[in-house]
């Protein structure tokens, strides 16, 4: 573990600070790990999914571009404290494409549920896999997003 961080520090003084921390989280709903499961757990199946997929991630990251020009990558894979893997990962980008203004981060982060009217698939993954918290019980505001006012004051009455 030191002998990464040495590593990584040496990095950071030939390239800089990293730009973007990702955090990639295995999916027990991949059909991959459901084809193979049949009812009992198998960490070598789920790990083995997740690091193909990593490698699909990070070929698009680095390969594609799609962040920019990516000058150097780490990632350390954790297991959650219920079994899962996730890897979190460090991008540092060339001076091109580094991020300056808030119309860069803007390109590449979203804090907005999708309208679940023109793009319910999309909504329904968002709110499954990446909402935490009490969301079973909301209403929806003429937007179509979720009106936290009124769950906020509806539970607050109670």
């Amino acid at each position: 573990m030191q002998q990464n961080y040495q590593v990584e520090m040496a990095m950071v003084r030939k390239f800089g600070k990293p730009k973007f921390f990702l955090t990639f989280t295995c999916n027990p709903s991949w059909s991959e790990i459901l084809n193979c499961m049949e009812g009992v757990q198998r960490p070598d199946i789920i790990i083995c999914v997740l690091n193909m997929k990593l490698k699909e991630l990070l070929e698009d990251i680095c390969k594609h571009g799609i962040f920019g020009i990516v000058l150097e990558y780490n990632y350390v894979i954790e297991f959650q404290k219920r079994g899962l893997p996730h890897a979190h990962i460090l991008l540092t980008l060339d001076s091109e494409s580094k991020i300056r203004t808030k119309d860069d981060i803007d390109k590449f982060v979203s804090a907005e549920l999708p309208d679940p009217c023109t793009e319910l698939r999309l909504f329904q993954i968002v709110t499954k896999c990446m909402v935490h918290g009490p969301m079973w019980n909301y209403r929806v505001s003429r937007k179509g997003l979720p009106d936290f006012k009124i769950k906020y004051l509806e539970n607050k009455d109670r």
